[in-house]
């Protein structure tokens, strides 16, 4: 008789437990949006078919900051999401030793001192290279800014909302700023 209770003990709390575990609501956190992000090659391919916005986040591997901005800003699922919509978001080393072909120019690594730089990097910061930045550029490929240092989630954040909605073409971003923070 023992092992007859024993026995129908330990069944009653088998189906208890397997009843309470299928009664719980599953709630699976929300995939956390990323960024898509483009080679320039890529993202020029996908502009002739569907014309966005670009936005050039120029780094290097050594650059402390461009981590902190890929671990903080750009994983922000805002700015994600706001990257996904709007822009072509494209990842430019500003070290790279690939060749980059663009306008019928090739842009190349040149060496220089211990280290060198991608021309087309030279190229989209006015040959001021400091890291992280980021160039935005309209649909036609002209730019429009260049964002130099770490900016935070919300910072980033006004700068597209800036260059997403065209505000350029009417305001400095520090109007736009000024602006944006009176509403």
């Amino acid at each position: 008789m023992n092992r007859l209770m024993k026995g129908l003990f330990l069944t009653l709390i088998v189906a208890c437990t397997t009843a309470f575990t299928y009664t719980q609501k599953v709630v699976e956190p929300a995939a956390a949006e990323t960024v898509k992000w483009y080679t320039w090659e890529e993202a020029i391919e996908a502009n002739k078919k569907n014309p966005k916005k670009m936005m050039i986040d120029i780094y290097t591997s050594w650059c402390g900051l461009c981590k902190v901005m890929d671990r903080k800003t750009f994983s922000d699922p805002e700015v994600a999401k706001k990257l996904n919509e709007e822009f072509y978001a494209i990842k430019l080393n500003a070290e790279q030793k690939d060749e980059i072909i663009f306008n019928e120019h090739t842009f190349q690594y040149v060496k220089q001192g211990r280290k060198g730089v991608h021309m087309l990097a030279y190229s989209l910061l006015d040959g001021q290279l400091s890291y992280p930045s980021i160039v935005f550029m309209d649909e036609t490929v002209k730019r429009i800014m260049i964002s130099k240092g770490f900016k935070n989630a919300p910072d980033f954040m006004k700068e597209l909302q800036y260059t997403s909605g065209g505000h350029y073409n009417e305001l400095t971003f520090d109007q736009f700023k000024a602006s944006s923070g009176k509403k």
